[in-house]
């Protein structure tokens, strides 16, 4: 489902511009809808006063709890139900995030990435992925959504910035905590700037390297990292956000001194935080985290060198919670 389908329903039932508002506010803040100081006979019409338990229960179906695993660093990966059926995940992050998915499955192929195995699946609606959200307000407080979970949200783009405008808006998000993570697909750099809600950028970099990044990342757009960091950077000086620089750290494939230098060439004096996130492993895949005290020395070195730098570990590492895992682990039954 889309949220426009879902303004369709609204006036289909007869709600005017003020009660469409009122009930996507309160259902994007995971309210219910006889929340406010007006009662709701005073207020809607009653055709749709009629249809909210029906409705209220279709919203709740888009994305449902199949499980939940939490993480002794205070995340919890979440396994969530459509309702066709399909699985997709989110994560709950320390200090009050959220990362929701855009697809079910990936078309980018990431060659260290489970989701990626898969390829894609199918699109998220735009209520499907405001639903995320919703469920996750009922568990737990949630000031920042991230689009880092299953999929490309640049190959769902349409759906993403529709989600985003309505948590911007009627969500009560500030813009800078909604973060779009992409590979760097050419029509993020067009579209976002333009919308009406502007959100921070994380830009999946992972090397300095062009031939590395094409063998990495197989069907991401064939930009440069310098193309992408130069594109980057004008969005960052346009919204005053700086750019997220995420960066896997693989044994022996990114995590070498040539790489700390092409970070220091590409992103120094720039606007921008590099993220460096040791791999979380996936079984059956050939690709190990280097030792923490290496990942430590190059988050040292980075800043040494005057670029600012976050270490930290993909969440619920210790539950083998690496994005695409808590689906592939529930249909291996299935497949089996």
């Amino acid at each position: 489902m889309r949220i426009d389908e879902l303004r369709q329903r609204l006036r289909a039932l007869g709600a005017g511009p003020d009660h469409e508002r009122r009930f996507l506010r309160l259902w994007v803040q995971g309210l219910p809808q006889d929340s406010g100081r007006r009662p709701l006979a005073e207020f809607l019409p009653a055709r749709l006063r009629a249809a909210l338990p029906q409705l209220g229960a279709e919203l709740a179906n888009l994305a449902s709890l199949h499980s939940q695993h939490a993480g002794q660093d205070g995340s919890a990966r979440l396994l969530l139900r459509l309702a066709d059926g399909l699985t997709a995940e989110g994560v709950l992050l320390p200090r009050q995030g959220l990362c929701v998915s855009s697809q079910v499955g990936c078309a980018v192929g990431c060659v260290f990435c489970m989701t990626g195995r898969e390829g894609l699946v199918r699109h998220l609606g735009s209520a499907e992925i405001i639903a995320q959200v919703v469920l996750a307000r009922s568990l737990r407080a949630v000031r920042k959504v991230v689009f880092m979970g299953m999929g490309e949200p640049a190959h769902n783009l349409d759906n993403v910035m529709d989600a985003i405008e309505l948590l911007g808006t009627a969500g009560g998000f500030a813009h800078k905590n909604l973060v779009f993570s992409t590979v760097g697909d050419p029509r993020v750099f067009e579209r976002l700037p333009h919308g009406p809600v502007r959100p921070a950028l994380a830009l999946s970099l992972h090397t300095t390297r062009a031939e590395l990044r094409e063998r990495l990342l197989p069907r991401a757009p064939r930009l440069t990292p310098d193309e992408l960091v130069e594109l980057a950077e004008r969005y960052a000086r346009d919204t005053g956000y700086p750019i997220q620089y995420q960066w896997t750290l693989l044994e022996g494939i990114n995590d070498g001194d040539d790489e700390i230098a092409g970070i220091v060439r590409l992103l120094h004096g720039k606007y921008a935080v590099m993220n460096l996130i040791p791999y979380n492993s996936v079984p059956g895949l050939p690709y190990r985290r280097p030792a923490w005290e290496r990942a430590v020395e190059i988050a040292r070195m980075l800043h040494w060198r005057g670029i600012l730098t976050t270490l930290r570990d993909s969440a619920a590492q210790d539950v083998d919670g690496g994005c695409g895992q808590l689906r592939a682990r529930a249909l291996a039954p299935a497949s089996a």
